[in-house]
């Protein structure tokens, strides 16, 4: 199980990493916020499999604690992200589509 939840970490990050040079190299300013939504929401799934990764690690109360912490701070980070996602992704695809038509 702990193995799963280390490979979970690692993609989550390779996934926000590209996400965030997809978001830095974006010049549509839709396009550019809808791509950081979706960074947002793989840096909360790195926090909470991290945090998770910490409950089986440890079994002080001070690790639950944290734990507990990084998974809320995580999935509230999951649930922004896509709130920005769901929300930006209309004005993208117009954008991407006006853009098409001037060419």
């Amino acid at each position: 199980m702990q193995k799963l939840i280390v490979i979970f970490i690692i993609v989550s990050f390779m996934f926000y990493i590209y996400y965030k040079i997809k978001h830095v190299r974006s010049k549509l300013p839709m396009t550019k916020k809808y791509v950081g939504g979706k960074s947002r929401m793989m840096l909360g799934f790195f926090v909470m499999f991290f945090g998770i990764n910490t409950l089986f690690i440890n079994d002080k109360i001070v690790s639950y604690i944290i734990a507990g912490l990084f998974i809320i701070v995580g999935a509230i980070s999951i649930y922004d992200g896509f709130r920005h996602y769901r929300f930006f992704l209309p004005y993208a695809i117009e954008e991407f589509e006006a853009g098409k038509n001037q060419n």
